[in-house]
C-alpha cells in the first residue's frame, strides 16, 4: 500500500502530475570508468524527470554548469569506477570525500535523494554514505566484498522488499525481478552490531530470495553470498539508497529473458526497474509540494 502522499500525488491529473515531475532535476554522474549512465539517465527521463549527464571532474573541479545543489536527486551509476583499482568504488569514494564531499553533505542535509547502483552502491558504503546511521554520512561502517564465488557473475534474480522500511525509492514493491553483473557485491558490516541495527530498523530495504520468496544466502538466487541475502541499504531517512541489482537494465518489458514464453496477459506494460526510478522522483517531487 502506497502512503498517503505518494498515493494523492499520483491521483492528480495526468498534466499536472506530469508538471510536477518534470520539476525534479537529477545529476547523473559519468565518466572514468562509469558505463552505465545512459540507461540511468533514461530510466530518469522515463519517469518524467529531467535528468544531466555531468562528468564527475567536471563536478569535481568546480567546472560542471550546475552545482549539485541545484539537483534534487543525484544518482551514482554502475560500471568500473577508475577501473575499480585498490577495490570497487574505493578510488571513486576517496575522490568524491576529498573534493566534494562538504558539498554532498550538505546536499544530503537539505533533503537530497541519493540512488547508487552497483558500482555506486559499492562507492556510498565506502564514504558511509549507507548505513548513514543517526546522520553520521562520514564514517563507513559496512563494505561491499567480493562474491563468494570468486568472478564476474551476470545472471538476473528475484528481490523483495521491506514493507516497513524507511526507503522511499522501494515504496509499494513487493518482489521484483532485475538483472545482476558484479564481481564484488557481498555487503558486510564492519561489526554484528551495525547488522543487528539495519534489522531492527528496517535499513535492509531489498533482499535477494529464493523460489519460494524467502531470504537466501545460497547461489546463485543470492549470486554474492551476502549474508541474510542482503541487496540494497537505504540510510535512516530512506533518501539515500544502494543496490547490487541493475534497475537501469529493466526499463523495457522485452528485456525480461522470459519475455518471448509470457502469455500476453502476463507481459508487463513496462520494466519492472522503473519503479525504483518513480519513487524517487516522486518523492522528491513530494518535497517540493505544489
Amino acid at each position: 500500500m502506497l502512503e498517503p502522499g505518494l498515493a494523492a500525488l499520483r491521483g492528480l491529473p495526468a498534466d499536472e502530475l506530469a508538471r510536477r515531475r518534470a520539476r525534479v532535476r537529477v545529476l547523473v554522474l559519468t565518466g572514468l570508468g562509469l558505463n552505465c549512465e545512459a540507461e540511468t539517465a533514461e530510466a530518469f527521463r522515463r519517469v518524467g524527470a529531467r535528468p544531466d549527464l555531468v562528468h564527475l571532474l567536471d563536478l569535481l573541479g568546480g567546472h560542471a554548469e550546475h552545482p549539485l545543489a541545484s539537483y534534487h536527486v543525484v544518482a551514482f551509476a554502475g560500471g568500473f569506477g577508475f577501473g575499480d583499482h585498490l577495490g570497487a568504488g574505493a578510488v571513486y569514494a576517496n575522490k568524491i570525500r576529498f573534493r566534494l564531499y562538504d558539498q554532498l553533505l550538505e546536499f544530503i542535509a537539505g533533503g537530497g535523494l541519493a540512488l547508487g547502483i552497483c558500482n555506486g552502491f559499492q562507492m556510498m558504503t565506502r564514504l558511509g554514505m549507507v548505513p548513514g546511521f543517526d546522520g553520521d554520512y562520514r564514517s563507513p561502517l559496512a563494505t561491499v566484498a567480493p562474491n563468494d564465488r570468486l568472478g564476474y557473475w551476470d545472471c538476473w534474480i528475484r528481490l523483495a522488499a521491506d514493507p516497513l522500511s524507511p526507503c522511499v525509492w522501494t515504496r509499494g514493491i513487493e518482489t521484483l525481478e532485475l538483472p545482476t553483473r558484479h564481481g564484488e557485491g557481498k555487503f558486510l558490516t564492519a561489526t554484528p552490531e551495525v547488522m543487528r541495527r539495519l534489522e531492527q530498523d528496517h535499513q535492509v530495504a531489498l533482499r535477494y530470495v529464493d523460489e519460494r520468496g524467502e531470504p537466501t544466502e545460497r547461489w546463485p538466487a543470492n549470486p554474492n553470498g551476502s549474508p541474510g541475502g542482503v541487496a540494497g541499504v537505504c540510510d535512516p531517512t530512506g533518501r539515500l539508497f544502494g543496490l547490487m541489482p541493475h534497475p537501469d537494465a529493466y526499463l523495457y518489458p522485452f528485456q525480461h529473458p522470459q519475455w518471448f514464453r509470457m502469455r500476453d496477459a502476463e507481459r508487463p506494460a513496462e520494466g519492472g526497474g522503473l519503479a525504483i526510478f518513480r519513487n524517487g522522483v516522486d518523492a522528491a517531487a513530494l518535497a517540493q509540494g505544489g
